[in-house]
């Protein structure tokens, strides 16, 4: 056999992935699909529910990062920042180069502050090198990333710390090695810097807003830092076609810096880079402490090392090997954001601010919170699996609101955005301080969150600018936000019976934070406006419909049309967001009898539409009705044929990671329907056995008895040895570790969990 450099760098790769640090027995690391969800969606609701394209893609990269990192490394196909356009996607087949991204993960949004590194051999072009590839020509992985440039004669891989990259570039033939130095920037402000003398090059590209205040500065900067193991001989500037001799270039179309060297067949360049939002020094610190030396290799062992502790938290025992891939790649996307912001020794961008600089006494910084979707069910994961990283995710939020002046609701780059709506910043900080999460001032978050929930700038210029509740003061007059105000000032417009229905959520939440603080005029005042969604329910036909001033409902009237008055959906599907008070809704409906019957009627209209976070909670609703069976055939339906192994086995946007978190619950057999009361409904899990270990020691384990391998039906539940006649479990349940077994039949059971005394409480 002839051992190319190219064999011998797959040889080292495939050694890591069989053999990985011995403090690990399990190999996690082979589960996962970075591809997963970088192709258009094949599930039948994306189908039928997701028209426009952006919701049709998962919007995933393949991303070498380490779990919530500051920056994510990843093969660039597509070039620029373009809200809704992710740097990969699988369909392309033109190779640009490896990009340091801060792309959300999943997202609709725009990548910002990121660079790429392009290898060319032979002459040097500044133009058209971009080189066609096949995804047999890549391998991917959380840890690395390796691609074949066939017309290059070159291979390059990549691998990464929290806040830094080591690229690897191996020469298949003796010739010039290039590397072309870009910083993104679709504002043309991109800069980049040749030191000679210290074999340094550098960059930043400026953070811009979107959404409220789109195209403004968002304050801060992507820096970047690289290291050469070899001295620095051959370089200069070039913009377009054109190259230079100077040490610097700015602020110009197609820019950058290039380095040459003169490399033998078998070869490698390796370089270093470090990243920050801080500053050039923020990433140089970044770089000694975490990646002080060339040793690729080892780092790329070191990365392994990680994401296999963190994928070993969760246990799962199995026969289906493709359910293990769903469920480890799901595990990945689960823990690519919020995102670290913070450099090594602590310091930070101000949030919403104008390049001011602030510094942590302890814990770390996070940013990119999407939180209109990670607050149902990929943030309540982490506070059974990491509370210590909740808890810098709380203080994280708490900074935003004192240094800001207002909570934001929807936190990215840094900034205010108003992005989607409701305020659920209230619903994360509340549920982690009532479960115990408490290691930061609660009076002071409290009154953050009070502000936003009872006050208006007084300066319209703030409103604008994203700071407040949007339409707060008809939510409050009204006691539902009627069609007559347009909510203008926010990205989605409109959107008024949504908004009420997720302001009712959030109310609620505040209430508990209050009611715990011994709050008792707040906690009243909020339980009552925490039944605002009554407003906006038309029992006449047993939906959600938009409301007039004068009380009258909008006509025409269809459930199954989307309107202007729901956020991406239908009445249908929004009837049932309610996750404060199921109860409640159901006797809206006339008893739980109607809601069961009206669940039935979503899932048999084919109008459930999973790749949209609102419906998440539904199929586990009917844990409220005289059928829970039901939610353990619904659910088992959704993981079949919503998610799978492929490209495009998502079936919607992972929004970062709430899709993923969806099915890592669901499989595992219970779900936080209502996140802040730590009440989990149970649902037949998908595994054997799981085993997830806690931060604080302990294990909790869920066993299933199965009568036979295709049973999915609970006929029974026991809690540590007890019979559990409840069909939901909660957070201390599992925090003090223990055994929880479910005992499965093949044919729905009518006896277990059917009365309400069995099921949650609502309000």
């Amino acid at each position: 056999m002839n051992f190319t450099p190219k064999l011998i760098n797959r040889f080292i790769y495939i050694a890591l992935l069989l053999f990985p640090c011995s403090v690990f027995a399990q190999n996690l690391v082979k589960y996962v699909q970075p591809m997963a969800g970088t192709a258009i969606a094949t599930t039948a609701s994306a189908l039928k529910h997701g028209q426009a394209a952006d919701t049709r893609f998962a919007n995933t990269i393949p991303a070498v990062t380490a779990p919530f990192a500051m920056t994510q490394w990843t093969p660039e196909t597509e070039s620029g920042e373009t809200k809704c356009v992710p740097p990969y996607y699988y369909k392309d087949s033109v190779f640009n180069g490896l990009r340091g991204s801060h792309w959300l993960s999943g997202s609709c949004t725009q990548d910002y502050g990121s660079f790429t590194i392009m290898p060319i051999t032979g002459k040097l072009k500044t133009t058209n090198y971009s080189t066609t590839f096949k995804h047999t020509d890549e391998l991917s992985s959380p840890h690395f990333y390796s691609i074949n440039l066939n017309q290059y004669k070159v291979n390059a891989a990549v691998t990464s710390t929290e806040r830094c990259g080591m690229m690897q570039f191996t020469m298949e033939q003796a010739d010039s090695l290039y590397l072309l130095i870009k910083a993104n920037s679709d504002y043309h402000e991109g800069f980049v810097k040749v030191d000679k003398q210290t074999g340094e090059i550098s960059g930043y590209s400026p953070a811009h807003r979107i959404y409220q205040g789109w195209g403004k500065s968002a304050g801060f900067s992507g820096f970047f830092v690289i290291r050469f193991e070899q001295s620095l001989s051959k370089t200069g500037t070039f913009s377009g076609d054109k190259t230079f001799t100077a040490d610097s270039i700015k602020n110009d179309v197609g820019t950058g810096i290039y380095a040459g060297f003169k490399l033998n067949k078998g070869e490698k360049l390796t370089i270093r880079i470090g990243t920050s939002f801080t500053s050039l020094d923020g990433a140089r610190k970044n770089l000694q402490v975490e990646m002080p030396g060339f040793d690729f290799e080892r780092a790329v062992a070191n990365s392994k090392s990680r994401w296999e502790k963190a994928l070993g938290q969760i246990s799962i025992s199995t026969g289906s090997e493709q359910d293990k891939r769903i469920f480890y790649t799901s595990f990945y996307h689960a823990m690519q954001h919020p995102r670290l912001f913070n450099d090594v020794d602590g310091k930070y961008p101000r949030f919403s601010g104008n390049y001011q600089i602030e510094k942590l006494s302890g814990g770390n910084y996070y940013d990119d919170f999407s939180m209109w979707d990670i607050y149902r069910a990929q943030l309540p994961l982490f506070e059974i699996l990491n509370p210590v990283l909740i808890n810098n995710l709380a203080k994280s939020l708490i900074l935003k609101g004192k240094q800001g002046g207002w909570m934001p609701v929807f936190p990215c780059w840094n900034s205010y955005t108003s992005e989607m709506i409701g305020d659920h910043t209230v619903s994360v900080i509340s549920s982690a301080y009532l479960k115990g999460i408490t290691d930061f001032d609660a009076k002071d978050a409290y009154q953050i969150l009070r502000h936003n929930a009872f006050e208006l700038p007084a300066n319209r210029a703030d409103y604008v600018e994203g700071k407040g509740r949007r339409a707060l003061d008809s939510y409050l007059k009204y006691q539902y936000i009627p069609l007559e105000d347009s909510v203008r000032d926010a990205f989605h417009k409109m959107e008024q019976v949504s908004r009420t229905m997720e302001y009712a959520y959030d109310d609620y939440a505040l209430a508990q934070f209050a009611k715990a603080l011994k709050n008792t005029a707040d906690y009243t005042a909020l339980s009552k406006r925490a039944k605002y969604y009554t407003n906006v329910f038309d029992p006449s036909t047993g939906f959600v419909r938009g409301k007039h001033v004068d009380g009258s409902w909008v006509s025409p009237f269809d459930p199954d049309k989307k309107a202007t008055y729901i956020t991406e959906g239908t009445a249908r599907q929004y009837t049932f967001y309610v996750p404060q008070d199921v109860p409640g809704l159901a006797k809206l409906m006339g008893g739980t009898k109607k809601l069961e019957q009206s669940l039935d009627s979503l899932f048999e209209k084919g109008e459930y539409w999973h790749g949209n976070e609102p419906g998440h909670q539904i199929p586990f609703m009917y844990n409220y009705t005289p059928s829970p069976w039901k939610t353990q055939a619904a659910v088992r339906k959704i993981l079949a044929t919503e998610y799978s192994d492929g490209p495009g086995g998502l079936g919607g946007n992972d929004d970062a990671g709430q899709m993923s978190a969806w099915y890592m619950f669901a499989s595992m057999g219970f779900y936080p329907v209502n996140p802040v009361s730590g009440e989990y409904l149970l649902c037949s899990p998908l595994f054997d056995s799981i085993a997830i270990t806690l931060q604080n020691g302990k294990k909790f384990e869920i066993i299933c008895h199965k009568s036979n391998p295709k049973s999915m039906y609970i006929s029974a539940v026991k809690l540590n040895g007890k019979i559990k006649p409840d069909n939901f479990i909660r957070y201390n349940d599992i925090r003090s570790g223990g055994k929880l077994e479910i005992y499965l039949n093949d044919k729905p059971g009518n006896s277990w969990a059917v009365k309400p005394v069995n099921q949650p409480k609502g309000m």
